[in-house]
């Protein structure tokens, strides 16, 4: 967290899918996928001292979802619900009063994006909240789907660089330029 940055009332954390099988030796490994969590421990404790509230989006999928190759998708079965590699890290130090947002459980059609299907736009309004922090896994899908759907949404949205990783060095580089020009800022 850099000492420029202060959390504030109107502000909130959003951690996207920092669990067990997007980080070395998941089913769906990203690279240094575990070297987020330090980063994100150290803004979790900041939005706990500044009293913002902490978001954590997973993707809870169900057996055989469209996402999985076996069902015509892209990706290797990964997070499944109720199994170790869905789970966050044991080292991300979630508080308690984390809210959980769960996505990726529809049948037809895969979620990326903490926004879409979720019900989270319509929450974070209720609570005052218009900027949102954000990092997470993968940088070049859920990362990148949920900041461009948090800024269609009209929030502000700052992207936590050294919280991200992605899928590959080329991803990153394009979805940083899109989400640069959606009106993402970065730190």
């Amino acid at each position: 967290m850099t000492t420029t940055t202060r959390m504030q009332a109107g502000d909130a954390l959003l951690i996207v899918d920092v669990q067990n099988d997007f980080c070395p030796g998941g089913a769906l490994p990203i690279a240094e996928g575990d070297r987020v969590v330090p980063v994100l421990n150290d803004w979790i404790a900041a939005a706990k001292a500044a009293g913002v509230p902490v978001y954590a989006s997973r993707d809870w999928h169900p057996e055989g979802h469209i996402s999985f190759k076996e069902s015509g998708g892209p990706w290797p079965p990964h997070c499944v619900q109720d199994t170790e590699g869905a789970r966050f890290r044991s080292d991300l130090e979630l508080p308690p009063t984390t809210i959980k947002v769960t996505k990726g459980t529809r049948f037809d059609r895969d979620q990326n994006s903490a926004f879409d299907g979720t019900g989270l736009e319509h929450h974070l309004r209720k609570q005052g909240i218009r900027h949102l922090y954000v990092g997470g896994l993968a940088q070049d899908v859920c990362v990148l789907a949920s900041v461009l759907d948090a800024r269609k949404a009209g929030f502000d949205v700052t992207v936590i660089s050294d919280a991200t990783r992605g899928v590959t060095p080329e991803g990153c580089a394009a979805a940083d330029k899109q989400m640069r020009e959606a009106g993402a800022r970065f730190v």
